[in-house]
C-alpha cells in the first residue's frame, strides 16, 4: 500500500488536477508516442477505453516502487487527511511519459515511475484515523511517500474496508472470472472513519463510504470480534462467530425497498460460503424499516438490525419457523 502526498504544494495540486481529477487519454498520439509498445499494451488491457488516471514517483522512490503491483492500494493525502483512495493499475518506468503528464518546472525534478489507477474514490479521512490503524503517533503528518507492507497494510485495508477490484477478480466475483477459490477469513478492524463522496456514477466496490460509518458503529457495540470472509461471490460486510452462533450481516446506507432488496440478495448469496454454517442472517440499516421491507426480509428468515441512537441498535428478528425453514438453503453447498 502506498501513502502518497498529493495536494500539499502548488505543484502537486497542479498534478492532481491534471491527472487525478480526470482521466487522461493515453492512447492519443501526443501521449502514446512516449510509451513503449509493451507499456501501451498493458495500459490498453486494464483501461480498454484508452484513458486512465495517473500518478507517479520520483527516482528516489525507485526501490519502494519496485514492490508495487496491480491491485495494490494508494491513499492520496493532503490538507491533513486522506483525500482519495485508489487501486493501482499498471506500474512502469518512463521518464518521457511522466514529463508529458507532469512537465517539470524550471529547476524542478521529474517523476520517473508512473502508475495508472483502476479505480479512484474521493475521500475525507483524517490523518488521526490512518495513524491509529498503523500505530503511528496521532499527530503524524505523512510528509513524504510511504510504502506500507504486511500487517500495517492489512490493518488499513480491513480498517477502511477497502476492496480492490483485482481481489474480486482473483476470487471470481468480478470479470475476468478465474477458478473458484475457497472462502477465507479476514480481520475487520473496529475503527471509525468519516464518510467520503464518490466522484462518478459508475458502481465501485473499492471504498463503500455510505455503509462504512454504520458498520463501524455497530461493530463497536459487539462483545465478539467482527470479521469478513472472502468467497467466490465477493467479500461480506460482517461475519460473526460467538456464543449465539454464526451470523452473516450485510449493511446498507438506506431503508428504501431497493436497498433492502439488494442487501437481501447479497446476504443470501454470501451465506452458503460462510466458513462455518450460518445460524442467522441479518441486514443492517440506519433506521427502522417500513412493514413492506421488513416483511421481505422476514419472508426469507433474515433479521433486521437498525440504528436507534448513537451506539444503540435494535434487532427485529425473523420468525423462528421462517429461519428454520430457510437455514437448510443458507448452508447448502
Amino acid at each position: 500500500m502506498l501513502v502518497c502526498p498529493a495536494y500539499g504544494s502548488s505543484e502537486s495540486r497542479t498534478h492532481w488536477h491534471a491527472t487525478l481529477d480526470r482521466e487522461v487519454p493515453f492512447a492519443d498520439e501526443s501521449l502514446a508516442r512516449h510509451l513503449t509498445p509493451r507499456q501501451l499494451e498493458r495500459l490498453a488491457c486494464l483501461h480498454p477505453a484508452g484513458a486512465a488516471r495517473f500518478w507517479g514517483a520520483r527516482p528516489i522512490h525507485d526501490k519502494a516502487m519496485a514492490k508495487v503491483r496491480t491491485g495494490d492500494v494508494a491513499l492520496f493525502t493532503g490538507q491533513n487527511k486522506v483525500l482519495a483512495v485508489g487501486e493501482i493499475g499498471v506500474v512502469f518506468t518512463n521518464g518521457d511519459f511522466a514529463d508529458a503528464l507532469w512537465p517539470p518546472r524550471p529547476g524542478g525534478k521529474s517523476w520517473r515511475t508512473v502508475y495508472s489507477l483502476r479505480d479512484f474514490v474521493p475521500a475525507d479521512i483524517p490523518y488521526e484515523v490512518l495513524n491509529r490503524l498503523i500505530n503511528y503517533s496521532e499527530n503524524h503528518k505523512f510528509p513524504g511517500q510511504l510504502l506500507l507492507e504486511g500487517d500495517r497494510a492489512r490493518a488499513v485495508i480491513e480498517g477502511l474496508r477497502i476492496t480492490p477490484r483485482t481481489v474480486l477478480e482473483q476470487l471470481g466475483a468480478a470479470e475476468p472470472v478465474p477458478a473458484a477459490v475457497p472462502s477465507q477469513r479476514v480481520e475487520l478492524e473496529r475503527q471509525h472513519t468519516p464518510t467520503v463522496g464518490f466522484e462518478r456514477a459508475a458502481a465501485t466496490t473499492l471504498y463503500r463510504r455510505e455503509e462504512q460509518p454504520l458498520v463501524m458503529e455497530f461493530c463497536a457495540t459487539l462483545a465478539t470480534t467482527a470479521g469478513r470472509f472472502r468467497s467466490p461471490v465477493g467479500i461480506c460486510d460482517i461475519y460473526l462467530e460467538g456464543p449465539d452462533g454464526v451470523e452473516v450481516i450485510e449493511a446498507k446506507s438506506g431503508t428504501a425497498h431497493a436497498h433492502v432488496r439488494e442487501a437481501l440478495s447479497q446476504v443470501l448469496d454470501y451465506a452458503p460460503h460462510s466458513p462455518l454454517p450460518a445460524d442467522r442472517l441479518a441486514v443492517l440499516v440506519p433506521a427502522p424499516l417500513h412493514e413492506r421491507e421488513l416483511s421481505l426480509l422476514h419472508r426469507y428468515g433474515v433479521d433486521c438490525i437498525h440504528r436507534v441512537a448513537p451506539g444503540v441498535f435494535r434487532r427485529v428478528a425473523a420468525p423462528d419457523h421462517k429461519r428454520r425453514l430457510m437455514k437448510s438453503l443458507w448452508t447448502a453447498s
